[in-house]
Order: structure tokens, then sequence, then C-alpha cells
């Protein structure tokens, strides 16, 4: 995800696969709402983990609406928790504010991102 200097949003996911999938098998990441989302009102997140479940539940969009009500940290955790209530799935989302604050959650064992907190701090991280 990205904010530029005029407060616009933009969100890209890439995806590894999955493997010995079935032929045609469209994923999560290249659906809007499921793997990546922006909407300059709320904010923009990218998801990943199980794709069936994180399409079932629209992961991104769904984290992004949260931000109408929770801070960025609070809202990744309650879509989380929401994944994995109604389908049982397993993910990750990292997100931003439309204010450029970071969030993110998982129920995975673990977890890679990084972020820039400024154009000179750079962090990358592996949460376990």
């Amino acid at each position: 995800m990205a904010r530029d200097q005029t407060g616009s949003l933009a969100a890209a996911t890439s995806t590894g696969g999955t493997p010995r999938k079935l032929p045609g098998r469209v994923g999560d990441t290249p659906l809007m709402g499921a793997g990546t989302y922006a909407d300059d009102q709320l904010g923009a997140a990218s998801a990943t983990g199980w794709g069936e479940s994180i399409m079932k539940v629209l992961l991104s969009k769904n984290v992004c609406d949260n931000l109408l009500n929770q801070n960025a940290t609070d809202a990744a955790k309650s879509a989380i928790e929401m994944l994995q209530q109604r389908v049982d799935g397993l993910g990750g989302v990292i997100l931003i504010d439309k204010q450029g604050k970071y969030g993110y959650a998982h129920n995975t064992s673990k977890m890679a991102f990084a972020f820039a907190e400024s154009p000179d701090t750079v962090i990358a991280k592996i949460k376990i």
C-alpha cells in the first residue's frame, strides 16, 4: 500500500499461487476486495493466506470498512477474527488508513511484512 503527497491511496498484491491448483482457478489476489483493495476515503489493504477463505469474506475490503470505526491495528485484528470465525480461514492482512497509519494482523504461524515510517526509516519483520 502507498499514500502519495495528495493523500491518494493505492494497493498492490502479488501471489505465490497454490500448488496443484485446479485448472482455471483464480485466487484472491486479482479480485478487488478480496486480496487487494484501496479507497481514498478509508484506506488500502493487502491480504495473504488461504485464498478461498479470503475470497469468501472479501478480507481487504472488510478491513478497510473497519476503518470507519477503528484505528488501523484494531481494524486488522477485527478482520482476522472475522476471517477465522466465519469461514475458519487462515491469513494475514496489512493496511494503511487515509492518514497513512499502518496496521497488520494474522492468525497464521508467521507473517512477513515491511513498512516505511519515513523516507529514511524502513522496517521489515517476520512476526511469529
